[in-house]
């Protein structure tokens, strides 16, 4: 009972853990514009400032308009600004980043001005928002268009174009600043097959929302004051689906990802589930389908949002997703905390055809135990296109315009003549030196000797390719303070996009012995393969002899870094030496581990073996999910048993014997690294240490060595004494013994690790009590359902667990292949 009531504890604070990691976000209080009147006007708990009355904006040359009569009970809608030439609103934006920009429009009639015969241009930067736009109902509801973008500058405009013989006009205007967290990622799966399997640069651009949907539930508002309006409309057919009862407890956002932010309450407690009854259950592939009006072969942004309501005992549920009758995804709203009503939400990048509609639906999974499937709501916002903006204006303005380009372009071509002739002479006299303090050196050039000119890197995936500039941006010039770790490879810095994406800019340094072959290995290697646990490459730079590698920020370090102290090479007992990590976060995050390694095991061409794997190179996102990382040394394909590597690679103590005697890594090498790691979590020590006792010096031997006595609960880590269910301890000191075979044909599977540290987690959530004998390799009652998962084919098994992501890659199958399902080969 106690018991119980601890983990009902734990489940509160769970969410409340992660609120408190999470940055301070409130609500903002501007930019909310009443746009042609001195009046203050308070709507929806947002107070919009009359434009009159600017102080941190201004407005262009422009007139207002007061309407003699409104049907509508607000009086935001009374006032209007209107524009006979091009104009702009200008806002001072202090906190750049991700902002919603709305746009309110509500014709009424006004003496011999009628609003409705406005026809005009809407545009911000380089991206136009609305072309040839006019509003022809009067007086019945206005017409609100609403944006998400990146603003990085001190400075923000939205510019309005009027028409030949016509005018511009706009009722009322928000732009706010977002949480982080709730814009999409930089790199988001798409949501079609057979194309690359993600869609990078994002946040460089404008995203309209033409659609948000509550799925079995009413229209509300949310948070940040978005409407959400009901299913009915696009629901068929209405059969296949029945409404979700309500839910009524408490939901708990921050566990998967989504917070209080991303959707209303409502949202995520109402839903509609795959109706089984449908047709008599005559039907073999019974779908819920929705069907959205949406611009004919555009791109579009495509948000999910799911809430487990339906389960009644917190089981697994897994079910497919479908963009035109094609399988786009396998999703899956488990998490590892055993918990129902977790919101979270899954973006996905689709392309429209020239229907005009996007039909989109959830199904059953063969595989699954529960033949189901729902949905909670649904967003879907256009990419707008980038156009050349120019304004409006006579012929003998745009021949002048042209001149002067003509004449400012030769004199820049002669201006960049000069400064590249002064630029050799430089580097002549200064022996090659870069950018600000960046060293010259040469990708495949001996350490330290430099060679005679640089080799250029193969090309690459280009879409991946960032400008030096950007980075030393992002890392103000590679700023010492920035610095957080050192690997083989180089340094490591905290830097900050221009999007205010937070990132990870690993720099390579010759002297370190890694160079460009590993450069070019970890881009080829992580541009065509995805997993939500596997660290995502954002993008690489290979300008004037740098090399230079951009991850996902890891927010929480290695797992190196949380069971012991990275500078520490002893055994040391001291408190500050030890893990604050429970036993139950450890097999997650062991778990976790252990699907990217299968992940990479099991792709198409004969898989990817990581070849360095250690807890160094297992890293830990804000919600401590576990990525493995590092891919400088792994290669891919089928095995060549004549082919012998030369030099040793790896990492020492985590190396497979084997080996050392055929130098051919397997995928069981990773498996014997991978059991090391085992231990490491479980004894809180390094592989390697210095010992005056011989079986303690090798980690995986120490470990060995207690576990044939029977008594490896001797060597654990002590903040894990009498914490671990000793069932769950002798299940995981099994799965490592069998990693740490010397003979790899001997050691499991990852597949086979995956379902054992499963079942350990299992036995310590359950704590059943049995006698010592029955927890064996051999126990019908608890191994039977996990054997008979066992023989399903590899890209069956469900993918459970659940990060963050941004990457907006929560639990999908079916994305994190190629584009063509294989895998390069290296």
């Amino acid at each position: 009972m106690i018991l119980m009531e601890m983990l009902r504890f734990f489940k509160v604070l769970f969410p409340l853990f992660f609120l408190l990691l999470s940055p301070a976000y409130t609500l903002p209080n501007k930019y909310f514009i009443n746009c042609g009147s001195k009046s203050n006007i308070t709507v929806g708990g947002r107070s919009f400032l009359g434009d009159l009355n600017s102080g941190s904006f201004s407005v262009g040359p422009s007139s207002i308009i007061v309407a003699t009569e409104s049907s509508l009970d607000t009086s935001l809608y009374q006032t209007a600004r209107i524009f006979t030439n091009r104009s702009s609103f200008e806002f001072d934006i202090i906190d750049i980043g991700i902002h919603y920009v709305r746009i309110h429009f509500f014709p009424f009639v006004s003496g011999r001005v009628n609003l409705a015969d406005a026809r005009f241009d809407v545009s911000v930067s380089n991206f136009s928002l609305l072309s040839n736009f006019g509003v022809k109902s009067i007086g019945k509801a206005p017409v609100i268009k609403e944006y998400l973008l990146t603003i990085n500058g001190s400075k923000f405009n939205i510019h309005f174009n009027p028409g030949r013989k016509s005018f511009a006009f706009v009722s009322a205007i928000e732009v706010f600043r977002l949480p982080d967290q709730e814009f999409v990622g930089d790199n988001i799966d798409l949501g079609t097959l057979g194309q690359n399997n993600s869609y990078r640069g994002v946040r460089s651009q404008v995203l309209h929302t033409i659609h948000r949907v509550n799925v079995g539930g009413p229209e509300t508002n949310d948070t940040l004051w978005r409407n959400w309006i009901p299913d009915h409309n696009y629901l068929l057919p209405t059969g296949s689906a029945k409404t979700c009862v309500p839910y009524e407890g408490t939901l708990l956002y921050d566990i998967n990802g989504a917070s209080n932010y991303s959707a209303s309450d409502l949202v995520y407690k109402t839903c509609r589930e795959l109706n089984l009854d449908y047709n008599g259950g005559s039907s073999n592939s019974p779908n819920i389908t929705w069907r959205f009006e949406v611009s004919r072969s555009a791109t579009h942004l495509v948000r999910l949002h799911f809430c487990d309501i339906v389960s009644q005992n917190s089981e697994e549920i897994y079910f497919n997703l479908y963009f035109y009758g094609n399988i786009g995804a396998m999703i899956s709203t488990f998490n590892l905390s055993g918990t129902r009503a977790a919101p979270l939400y899954y973006d996905f990048v689709v392309d429209s055809d020239d229907s005009g509609s996007m039909n989109m639906s959830v199904g059953p999974n063969q595989d699954s135990i529960y033949k189901t499937a729902y949905l909670n709501g649904v967003e879907i916002m256009e990419f707008m296109k980038e156009a050349s903006l120019v304004p409006s204006g006579s012929k003998e303005k745009k021949t002048l315009h042209v001149i002067v380009g003509t004449v400012c372009g030769l004199a820049f071509v002669v201006i960049l003549v000069v400064l590249f002739l002064m630029g050799l002479k430089c580097n002549k006299a200064n022996h090659g030196d870069g950018v600000g303090s960046l060293p010259f050196f040469h990708g495949k050039g001996s350490p330290g000797k430099g060679a005679a000119s640089a080799s250029p890197v193969r090309n690459l995936n280009l879409k991946l390719r960032m400008p030096l500039l950007e980075i030393l941006d992002a890392t103000h010039n590679f700023d010492t303070k920035l610095l957080i770790g050192e690997g083989g490879f180089g340094k490591v810095y905290r830097g900050y996009l221009r999007s205010g994406m937070t990132v990870a800019v690993k720099r390579s340094d010759p002297k370190r012995g890694q160079g460009l072959p590993e450069f070019e290995t970890e881009v080829l290697v992580l541009s065509r393969i995805r997993h939500r646990h596997l660290v995502s490459l954002y993008g690489y730079c290979e300008e004037k002899s740098e090399m230079i590698l951009v991850y996902e920020f890891m927010e929480n370090g290695s797992l190196r870094d949380h069971i012991y102290h990275s500078n520490d090479n002893s055994d040391s007992e001291g408190p500050s030496k030890r893990s604050k990590l429970s036993w139950k976060q450890r097999l997650e995050i062991c778990i976790g581990s252990a699907k990217g390694l299968h992940y990479l095991h099991s792709c198409s061409s004969g898989g990817i073996i990581h070849r360095d794997v250690k807890s160094a190179n297992i890293l830990l996102n804000k919600h401590y999910v576990a990525k493995v990382a590092d891919f400088g040394l792994s290669r891919s394909g089928p095995l060549d048993p004549d082919h012998i590597s030369v030099g040793i690679k790896g990492s020492f103590g985590y190396m497979d014997p084997e080996y050392f005697r055929s130098l051919q890594f397997t995928d069981k090498s990773d498996v014997y690294s991978f059991g090391v790691v085992l231990l490491e979590v479980l004894c809180a020590r390094p592989a390697i240490i210095n010992s005056p006792n011989r079986e303690e010096v090798n980690l995986a031997e120490w470990g060995r060595f207690w576990q044939n006595k029977g008594q490896l609960e001797k060597i654990i880590d002590p903040s894990l004494v009498g914490e671990i269910n000793p069932n769950s301890l002798r299940k995981f000191g099994e799965t490592a013994e069998k990693c740490l075979k010397g003979d790899g044909a001997s050691r499991p599977t990852m597949l086979d690790v995956l379902w054992d540290l499963e079942y350990a987690l299992q036995l310590h959530q359950t704590a059943v009590h049995k006698e010592p004998h029955e927890d064996t390799g051999t126990n019908a009652l608890l191994e039977l359902p996990l054997l008979t998962i066992q023989h399903l084919p590899s890209k069956s098994i469900p993918d459970w667990g659940d990060d963050n992501v941004s990457m907006g890659s929560k639990g999908i199958k079916g994305l994190d292949t190629t584009n063509d399902g294989s895998v390069l080969s290296v």
